[in-house]
């Protein structure tokens, strides 16, 4: 099963305050581990909500909102995500992550859609568009 693995926000991180030496290396350790037990598929830390935007979707109306967003606690600082054989073992790497913020900080857990999960109304051609797709994607990685 894949697990997207989200590392919350926190007040620093919002601050845009960059992580030290020691959380780099510490984490830079742990990410070897995760890829050398092949389950790291892909992870990245990302910039303060005031760099980014929400587009709103309200019928056929699009709108833009520009960050910083209000809700820290709310949201993504980085993410992960794993490859893992159940929701337990995918806790069981969580547990052994050094603590990504200077603060106390929090790692949220969610699993991926397979494509099993969508039943009959994931066609065999909207299957294949899919399957296309995700081979483009890896032909450009």
């Amino acid at each position: 099963m894949r697990v997207m693995v989200m590392v919350k926000a926190s007040p620093s991180s919002e601050a845009g305050a960059m992580p030290s030496e020691q959380l780099l290396a510490d984490m830079g350790r742990f990410n070897e581990e995760l890829v050398k037990a092949g389950v790291m598929l892909a992870g990245e830390g990302l910039h303060p909500s005031a760099s980014g935007v929400r587009v709103r979707f309200s019928g056929r109306q699009r709108s833009v909102v520009d960050g910083p967003f209000a809700e820290t606690k709310e949201l993504v600082a980085g993410f992960w995500l794993w490859q893992v054989r159940s929701m337990e073992e995918a806790i069981e790497w969580a547990k052994r992550c050094p603590n990504p913020m200077p603060e106390d900080s929090e790692i949220e857990i969610r699993p991926v859609f397979e494509a099993e999960d969508f039943g009959a109304e994931f066609t065999p051609e909207l299957r294949e568009q899919e399957r296309r797709l995700r081979e483009e994607i890896a032909a450009r990685g």
